[in-house]
């Protein structure tokens, strides 16, 4: 019998493709007949290349979950729900975190599984600021404070602008798109750019090209900076061996006496080709890799960061970690949950771009509020399946 090919496309980062290489290697040893290969790209390559179109080539995908809307307008992945059996899928549900397992949940269907946990938490060096005689911020004013000393970073490429846009919206009490007419009232949006721009205007001008994996890698490979007060977590970066210096993670700070900040669910979901020739194969995958025993064993042991709650809890994971998972989850549990409806992606690849140029010195924050709404409004137009 000749043998079945499986092809996966993840994302460039050894903790989206080592954990899914490591086990598409035990996969071929229970599974002798079947080898799945896997293939990463850059984040950049996600926005120029549809991901409706890589399902044409792939079996199994790594997704972002805002696209799931996308995914039920073209039912180019499978609903997990009619292949899936039901306990498998409650299980998922009950070990949420997040709420990463319903993110991937539109239409009435189950798109991906949640592989993957992340939302922007803070992340400092723990040597350095006890060198220097500071304290680990639990306030926005704080990080203001070490902010002004040149100490702070934080990345500012636009999708992470935008992200933070998101959040300082609701910091000043409004969440974004609750309209159709306009992604945030004046007012609220106003007073989020404008503590924005306070705080990048103390940054390096480096963080306007830095994501937050150059921002992990500045942290740890370089004592220019103490502090960041938001980016997608990384567990890597906590973990023995990884880099020069130890990052230490913990959960968003209070931005004044009523609200807490609250970020934005990341983190991924891996989805099941339509068109794939060996869809019984790609499901079995699928629902092994993000099992509840799979998830807190082996997945995080190859450098994987699990969307399965039980791994967040453990204490083996913990214990590698240098407690990551647990001093994160409050973030994360508390965290926002984008727009899924399809067309939202064409806001989120361009919105950004207007807030960049305004943390940059450029224009006006009433002209960036004109901006993101025009591309609100062109998003709109696309919708085809909604909730």
């Amino acid at each position: 019998m000749a043998k079945k090919i499986l092809k996966g496309m993840t994302w460039g980062h050894s903790r989206g493709i080592a954990p899914l290489q490591a086990f598409a290697q035990r996969f071929q040893q229970l599974y002798p007949d079947i080898e799945v290969q896997w293939r990463q790209r850059t984040l950049q390559e996600f926005a120029d290349y549809p991901i409706e179109k890589l399902t044409e080539s792939y079996d199994l995908l790594i997704i972002d979950h805002p696209w799931v809307g996308c995914a039920a307008a073209t039912n180019c992945v499978l609903p997990l729900d009619e292949h899936l059996p039901k306990a498998y899928l409650e299980n998922q549900a009950d070990n949420n975190v997040g709420r990463s397992h319903q993110s991937y949940h539109y239409g009435g269907h189950q798109w991906a599984l949640a592989i993957d946990a992340a939302a922007p938490v803070p992340s400092y060096r723990k040597d350095l600021l006890k060198e220097n005689g500071a304290k680990v911020p639990e306030t926005w004013a704080e990080v203001m404070e070490l902010a002004k000393k040149g100490k702070v970073a934080a990345p500012a490429i636009p999708i992470d602008l935008l992200m933070n846009f998101y959040m300082f919206c609701q910091a000043h009490g409004q969440e974004p798109f609750v309209s159709t007419e306009e992604v945030i009232d004046k007012s609220t949006g106003l007073k989020a750019l404008a503590t924005m721009k306070d705080f990048y205007s103390q940054l390096d001008e480096r963080m306007f090209a830095a994501n937050p994996i150059r921002v992990a890698e500045m942290m740890s490979m370089s004592n220019d900076f103490w502090y960041c007060p938001f980016a997608y977590g990384y567990s890597n970066y906590c973990r023995e061996g990884y880099s020069d210096y130890l990052l230490t993670y913990g959960n968003l700070v209070n931005f004044d006496d009523k609200n807490k900040l609250r970020s934005t669910i990341g983190g991924t979901g891996l989805a099941v080709s339509a068109f794939s020739k060996h869809k019984e194969e790609a499901l079995l995958f699928a629902e092994m890799v993000v099992s509840e025993r799979h998830q807190s064993t082996e997945y995080v042991l190859n450098g994987g960061q699990p969307g399965h709650r039980t791994a967040w809890l453990d204490e083996r994971t913990n214990y590698i970690t240098n407690d990551y998972f647990k001093d994160t989850l409050a973030s994360l549990d508390a965290s926002y949950m984008r727009p899924r409806y399809n067309g939202y992606l064409h806001f989120q690849d361009h919105a950004g771009n207007s807030i960049q140029n305004y943390m940059k010195g450029e224009g006006s924050p009433e002209e960036v509020l004109d901006a993101i709404n025009q591309i609100y409004q062109e998003s709109l137009r696309t919708v085809v399946n909604e909730e």
